[in-house]
């Protein structure tokens, strides 16, 4: 039996598989129904409002709809597309025991302890009919899959068949005739009445009460469980109905039995914990299932699959009773597979599949469940197929010779050389690998004899790895053997591995693990690994080096370096034999080869991408059509939101890649599209960032932004327009902004005027009389009608708010360095320079147009246009027409300092050509580097930010200022050169022995062993109690390990684990400072002190440390009266061995505390559950809750602050995907 899933609940008394989805319904004892996905192993939904057990339940095969009964006497119809419940049908007197549907009326079925049948007619929600006869409870009523029938089984140890015929005339359902009969004869009634359900057959045969009765879906048998431990087969006819066979092996009553849906089996579980699996035509048991503590109570079959569940007391599993998978193995353009009692060949090619030769049945008949898989050697045209391995005991693999004439017709049956073995693969042209059932691996010959015995590595299962070699499996383990050296080469871990892909040239494999896929090298070095929630199937190279492979509902990719995604969904699983160009070659679950087609434009874009083969990628963008929001993303992720834009249609996504990289025309030419406030206040802040005062021009004018307009014409020195900004102010009634504009134009007449307007006369008279306008103040003055000595004297001291006049005005945009373009974007140059050009030209016809409509102040001034274009070229353009020709007249001024000799113009230049700049040691430390520090130390800080925040989540580098100054400050030496003359610089090398000019890396001053100088100056301070000098130091500590550089694992770790101690004693201290400054007014806020005492205790510290935390604890709580608790700090702080005094003041406590051995205030703590403490919230977050980790230190926090600044280090992100720590060029091999 196959496990493909299990739940774990109350005991499932009812299950029901959905005919499509791959969904079961069960109903629990509890009165609970449970929708679970068991293809993804995830509860759906709940359906809770039965009132004790729901014992039968049953999806409808079209409708959205499935049906319940239980103990609470009621049927329920629900939907489960609505989830809730449409109507309860009320009829029956006592628990209901089973409900179903009718495959084709309307009609539900169910059964009951009130010792009735009753159908129902859930579209008109009435009963149509109910069945009487039984004399005890009735435990189980169905419907026959095709024909009027219903069987019904009960306690009173009868099965009872019953013709429904007249009730299907009766409500004019389709039938033999029942239309037609009905039509004829529309009046006539039956002389005692119309009998809606008879009883034809009553089966008789059980000694005790049966349980369960079902029909077979195609033949006329019928099948019964019940209490006297057997399972009875019958057979039925018009006349009669008889017993053909018992089965017998059930040591508890037999609770459900049913017929495969395919194969000539019957499967029936019982209380004795079992399911039996019986050959029905040899009534004899084949298989049993056994659970150790659960009784089983249904069985269900799905509809269309191989696949059955069984409800037990705690829940239910999903089971198969074969492996489905084709064995198969393909070589080059052929493909070998076993398909009944036949291998097979298929022809990629030509897509012809013949049999090549007949194989002998093995076991019972069912050559799938036994042939697990195949290996072929094409040098000797040789086979071994290799039984299922699910019995070591019972394992076999044969070996054939594939003949070399066959008939497809009549293919040749070929006696196989058969022997034990878990499994068996070729190593070589004529010798091929067993591992026997004692896990040994032993060498064959083409005869089966024994070559050879190898002492290997412990493993339970082998594989193919070229010539001479194996990959071993010993649990999670995968080693590389070489079989001829007797050697282990390498190896990996891999969780529940099952099968693996080589590429052709056998240098890269696939690793298949249950739910996971790692790719490795030749060397069996991990390049990256995948995880999926479902199972992964089965996978394939194609020829680009790209994995191809199957999950039970999808084809996806990925590539070497990580990166993937799906090409497609599926309907049924299938499992790849070839990929090639366009076609997945595969086999489904019947053992049919196909052919799927696939788009391969995303991964081969995305290999192009990886590849650098920039022609490709520009191909791919103008010519393929890329769509989806995940490729833009995976662009921009990894730095290419130039190539998105290119591609993208969304205006809005444009815009946002447009403003990630920086290209403002596209970015403008989107802003118009748009047309919304916040992207033109995005773009203003890109254009200013990047000094283009133009384009913040027309954002601020888009937006309004009349204040930003002023403080811009005030920078560029646009003294006019800063004027009109003035009037446009005093239109809008902008007294505020209309004085400010005074000030900064230094129109004194026009701030006095303001003043006057609002009233303040007297401010207006000082700042004309300071000013020096003697005829202004004299009249504001006289308006005053106050005497001399009544108007405010002016300073003596007053100076003159006048602005500085602009050196000259700021035209043209701020200049900005000259860089080489991306090759994406030298490609679309000529479509990015007529963009630009026709920017700008929208740009200068906007400027008049916004600042005449914009309202308010903006369209009342006739003076208001900000941009008066004038035509300066227009006489040079009138000069181009009227004169003809070439210009290539010598009217040309050369400066007179420019001497060439005249003699030297046949031998050279003449001239000296200075030799151009070489690069830098800093710059050359930057291209040799991926360690921060050596950024660092190269000047680069840029970079080295860039690099912490993907490797360790760095978001907020002030912290990092003096580290990064300091560490710049010691990346050169200086030599004293002459007097008046500079230093000599040089760049120290750390590899400077094998450097040369361009494979240099600076030499580090700071080394491990300086920080454990600096770990114990902070141990000092912890030890004297100066805890935020100590939590600075060590937070400076923990900020420089990030700066260092070893060289081997051993100081990897070493690093690490100072890292470590840092946080605990960051967290420990930290949390130590908070609790002293609490209050202690009340009994919760005592108690939450406590609290923070005994966290403080389980941080990882030093012993002496410790001991200071365990005597805090242990005397707060034995003033509180948690003497339990307390007594157990006690025992710890003895464990430590402190000094005598100690010693003897803690056993004092101890003893008085083991007098009492309780605890009166009842904390947030629990000594005895393993947890970490919140950096945050100083609360415990026990094992196996939510928790977010800061990447650099691993503090821990609640899920809450995830994407806050790590309280503890003070620079990274919590929560956020990095890399991790990487101190050594040996993290990068």
């Amino acid at each position: 039996m196959l496990t493909k899933f299990e739940s774990k609940s109350n005991r499932v008394k009812g299950l029901t598989f959905h005919p499509i989805r791959p969904w079961v319904l069960a109903s629990l004892h509890s009165g609970v129904i449970q929708l679970w996905d068991y293809r993804m192993c995830t509860l759906i939904e709940k359906f809770d409002e039965h009132d004790g057990p729901v014992r039968g339940v049953d999806f409808h095969s079209n409708q959205p709809l499935f049906v319940s009964g239980g103990d609470d006497y009621k049927i329920k119809v629900w939907n489960y597309k609505q989830r809730r419940c449409l109507f309860t049908l009320l009829g029956h007197l006592d628990y209901i025991r089973t409900t179903f549907f009718h495959r084709e009326y309307p009609w539900i079925i169910s059964s009951s302890d009130d010792q009735t049948i009753r159908i129902w007619n859930w579209q008109s929600r009435t009963c149509t009919c109910v069945l009487t006869g039984h004399n005890h409870y009735v435990m189980c009523a169905q419907f026959h899959p095709n024909e009027d029938l219903v069987a019904s089984a009960s306690l009173d140890q009868t099965v009872r068949i019953w013709d429904i015929s007249g009730l299907r005339k009766k409500t004019v359902a389709p039938g033999v005739g029942g239309l037609e009969e009905h039509l004829k004869n529309p009046g006539s009634t039956d002389l005692f009445g119309s009998s809606d359900a008879i009883v034809k057959h009553v089966l008789e045969g059980h000694d005790r009460g049966v349980n369960w009765v079902a029909f077979h879906p195609s033949m006329p048998l019928l099948v019964s469980a019940a209490d006297d431990r057997q399972v009875k087969l019958w057979r039925m006819n018009d006349a009669k109905a008889w017993e053909v066979d018992t089965c017998r092996g059930h040591y508890n009553n037999v609770s459900c039995v049913l017929f495969h849906p395919r194969m000539d089996l019957i499967i029936s579980n019982s209380e004795d914990k079992t399911i039996k699996v019986w050959d029905m035509s040899k009534r004899t048991g084949i298989q049993t299932f056994r659970r150790e503590n659960d009784r089983f109570w249904v069985i269900a079959a799905h509809p269309t699959q191989n696949l059955f569940a069984a409800g037990h007391d705690g829940g239910m599993i999903v089971f198969k009773l074969e492996r489905e998978r084709p064995a198969y193995s393909a070589h080059k353009n052929t493909l070998y597979y076993v398909k009944e009692r036949y291998l097979r060949r298929y022809e990629f090619g030509t897509s012809t599949d013949v049999p090549v030769m007949a194989i002998r049945r093995n076991g019972g008949g069912h050559l799938r469940s036994t042939a697990h898989n195949i290996s072929y050697s094409p040098t000797t045209d040789a086979m071994l197929i290799c039984s299922n391995t699910t019995n070591p005991e019972t394992a076999f693999y044969e070996l054939f010779t594939i003949p070399k004439d066959t008939d497809p017709t009549n293919p040749e049956f070929v006696e196989g050389k058969r022997s034990s073995g878990k499994a068996a693969v070729w190593v070589s042209r004529d010798r091929f690998a067993v591992l026997d059932k004692t896990n040994q691996i032993v060498i064959k010959n083409l005869k089966n004899e024994v070559a050879k015995k190898l002492q290997g590595p412990n493993c339970d299962g082998i594989f193919f790895a070229g010539t001479s070699r194996l990959l071993l499996r010993d649990g999670d383990n995968i080693v590389l053997y070489d079989l001829q050296q007797r050697k282990s080469l390498a190896s990996v871990r891999v969780s529940k591995m099952k099968y693996v892909v080589w590429t052709q040239d056998m240098n890269h494999v696939a690793i298949l693990g249950k739910h996971n896929i790692a790719i490795c090298n030749k060397k069996l070095e991990c390049l990256c690994t995948v995880h999926e929630n479902i199972r992964v199937k089965s996978g394939g190279w194609d020829d680009l080096g790209v994995f191809i492979y199957t999950t039970s509902n999808h084809i996806k990719y990925v590539l070497k370096n990580g990166d993937g995604g799906i090409i497609r969904t599926l309907d049924l699983p299938i499992y790849i034999t070839m990929v090639k160009g366009n076609s997945v070659y595969c086999l489904d679950r019947d053992c049919k080869a196909r052919v799927l087609a696939i788009d391969p434009t995303e991964f081969k874009f995305k290999l192009a991408l990886i590849n650098r083969k920039y022609d490709e990628v520009l191909h791919m963008v103008r010519h393929a059509k890329l769509v989806g929001q995940s490729l833009i993303s995976y662009l921009e992720k990894k730095g290419y939101p130039e190539v998105a834009l290119h591609f993208v249609k969304d205006e809005r996504t444009k815009f946002g890649l447009a403003v990630d990289c920086g290209n403002i025309e596209v970015a403008l030419e989107t802003a118009k599209t748009l047309d919304d406030k916040g992207c033109w206040n995005s773009l203003s802040k890109l254009a200013l960032a990047q000094g283009n005062h133009q384009v913040v021009e027309l954002c601020y004018q888009r937006t309004k932004n009349f204040d930003g307009l002023s403080f811009l014409y005030l920078l560029t020195g646009n003294v006019d327009k800063l004027k009109r900004m003035t009037k446009i102010a005093e239109v809008r009634k902008d007294v505020s902004g209309q004085f400010q504009n005074a000030i900064c134009c230094g129109d004194v007449e026009e701030r006095i005027k303001i003043l006057r307007s609002v009233g303040h006369d007297t401010l207006a008279y000082l700042s004309a009389k300071t000013h020096g306008l003697e005829e202004e103040a004299e009249s504001i003055a006289a308006s005053l009608g106050q005497s001399p000595d009544e108007l405010p004297e002016v300073k003596p001291d007053a100076k003159l708010l006048l602005p500085p006049v602009p050196v000259q005005q700021m035209q043209a945009n701020w200049p900005l360095l000259t860089v080489s373009k991306g090759f994406f974007e030298s490609a679309m140059s000529a479509k990015g320079s007529k963009l630009a050009a026709q920017s700008l030209l929208d740009a200068e016809e906007d400027d008049e147009a916004v600042m005449a409509n914009g309202g308010g102040g903006w369209g009342d001034d006739e003076d208001l246009d900000i941009d008066e274009a004038k035509d300066v070229t227009a006489g040079e353009e009138d000069a181009a027409e009227d004169g003809g020709g070439w210009d290539v007249g010598d009217d040309i001024e050369l400066p007179t300092d420019l001497d060439v000799d005249v003699t030297a113009a046949a031998g050279g230049e003449g001239y000296f050509v200075p030799p151009t700049v070489g690069i830098s040691q800093q710059q050359v430390w930057v291209n040799n580097s991926q360690l921060p520090v050596d950024h660092v130390l190269a000047g680069s800080f840029e970079s080295a930010m860039r690099l912490l925040q993907d490797q360790l989540g760095v978001v907020e580098f002030e912290p990092y200022r003096p580290l990064f100054m300091a560490t710049y400050a010691r990346s050169r030496s200086a030599v004293v050169a002459l007097p008046a003359t500079p230093c000599l610089f040089g760049s120290p090398h750390r590899n400077w022995q094998e450097a040369g000019a361009r494979n240099g890396l600076p030499a580090v001053g700071l080394k491990l062993s300086h920080l454990v100088e600096k770990l114990q100056a902070a141990y000092q301070a912890t030890t004297g109690g100066k805890f935020q000098d100590a939590v600075s130091k060590f937070q400076s500590l923990l900020l420089s390990i990030t700066l260092l550089v070893v060289d081997n694992k051993q100081e990897i770790a070493e690093a690490q684990q100072l890292m470590s101690i840092c946080r605990e004693y960051i967290v420990g201290l930290s949390m130590e400072v908070a609790r002293k400054e609490l209050p202690k007014s009340n009994l919760e806020e005592q108690k939450r002190i406590c609290e923070m005492a005994a966290y403080f205790t389980h941080c990882d510290l030093q012993p002496v440390h410790l001991i200071l935390t365990l005597r805090t604890a242990l005397n707060l709580f034995y003033k509180l009266k948690n003497f339990k608790t307390g007594a157990s700090f006690a025992r710890r702080l003895l464990e430590l061995g402190p000094k005598p005094d100690i010693a003897a003041q803690t056993r004092k406590i101890l003893q008085a505390c083991d007098k009492n051995l309780t605890d009166t205030h009842k904390l947030q703590y629990d000594e005895h559950n393993p947890f970490t403490v919140c950096a945050a919230t100083y609360k415990p977050l026990y094992r196996g809750k939510p928790q977010e980790k800061c990447p650099l230190c691993q503090a821990s926090y609640v899920p809450d602050y995830k994407g806050n600044v790590c309280k503890v280090c003070r620079v990274s992100e919590v929560g956020r995907d990095a890399i991790g720590l990487r101190i050594s060029p040996i993290q990068f091999r």
